[in-house]
């Protein structure tokens, strides 16, 4: 869409809104409308300050970045998510089965499997290594800063939604809540987007319609539907997160079916073989990681009820 020309404003704006009728016919046909409603009218300033977070601050910085740096190089930035999603939670109470019922703890940090992002991290490096030097300081600096920004706030955005929502919205619901509470924040861009570019080209319009159905409808209620069935569980949360990391080896494919580029050179696909054994070894120990601090901490609450 960059290549092709058009503000950033409004390639991030005109997704959002392409997405409500989607989604909103979605959630029509499975006749939950009313109970969105609902529950988004007990809080709506959590929704609209997390969607707009989740969604807002998630996606308006990718689209700047593309501004100054290419596809496969925001792609791979964008995999500091991974550790990102790990960071955050301390922030989170996990919910656990203990004798007594339910039990809130604090999440931790997964150490195990922080080591295993940074395995994912090595290996998206060495498939970035090569091309990183052909770009100024300042292309480098604002393809990647505004990535950075959004690597946190996409999942901090999305996990306070499953905390703001309690369970009690299947993953339309939530997602089509989450772009309508959103859209003030799009609004506001599009304001300013129309000051300072004008209106959007037809084809930008075009090429946004298919973004917000493959990537907006499709590709986001698949994720959030993934992170609604470990919701509670840090470790696997952090697992499910990291299997995003699988975009930089669907770019460096979709580039040479699409766009004809050069076949990646020995050390790109070392790092993409580097990436598919971080992966395993990330989803391996954040499900062992996960079994273990559940037995501590339950064993610790019953030590805690003997005394």
């Amino acid at each position: 869409m960059e290549l092709s020309g058009g503000s950033w404003i409004w390639s991030g704006s005109l997704r959002y809104f392409f997405m409500v009728p989607f989604l909103l016919l979605l959630v029509l046909m499975r006749r939950n409308v009313r109970q969105l409603l609902l529950v988004m009218k007990e809080n709506i300033g959590g929704w609209v300050l997390w969607s707009s977070v989740g969604f807002g601050l998630f996606y308006a910085p990718l689209c700047l970045a593309s501004s100054f740096a290419p596809g496969w190089l925001i792609a791979g930035t964008w995999q500091i998510t991974i550790i990102s999603g790990s960071l955050l939670a301390p922030l989170f109470f996990e919910m656990i089965q203990g004798p007594n019922g339910l039990v809130k703890i604090r999440g931790k940090i997964p150490i195990k499997g922080l080591f295993m992002s940074l395995i994912i991290l090595i290996g998206i490096a060495l498939i970035q290594v090569e091309q990183a030097n052909q770009f100024s300081l300042k292309d480098v600096l604002f393809g990647i800063i505004p990535v950075v920004v959004a690597s946190f706030a996409y999942p901090l955005g999305n996990r306070k939604m499953m905390e703001v929502s309690g369970g009690r919205l299947d993953t339309y619901q939530r997602v089509l809540g989450m772009t309508l509470a959103s859209l003030p924040f799009w609004l506001i861009l599009s304001i300013f987007g129309l000051s300072t570019s004008g209106m959007p080209s037809l084809n930008q319009v075009g090429q946004s319609i298919i973004v917000a159905i493959s990537s907006g409808v499709i590709a986001t209620i698949l994720f959030f539907n993934a992170t609604d069935r470990v919701r509670g569980n840090m470790q696997k949360l952090a697992a499910v997160e990291a299997t995003q990391s699988m975009e930089v080896l669907f770019t460096v494919f979709g580039e040479l079916v699409l766009l004809s580029t050069p076949l990646p050179s020995l050390i790109s696909w070392i790092g993409m073989f580097v990436i598919m054994i971080g992966m395993v070894l990330h989803s391996y120990f954040s499900h062992t990681t996960g079994l273990t601090a559940k037995q501590k901490a339950l064993s610790k609450q019953k030590n805690t009820q003997i005394s």
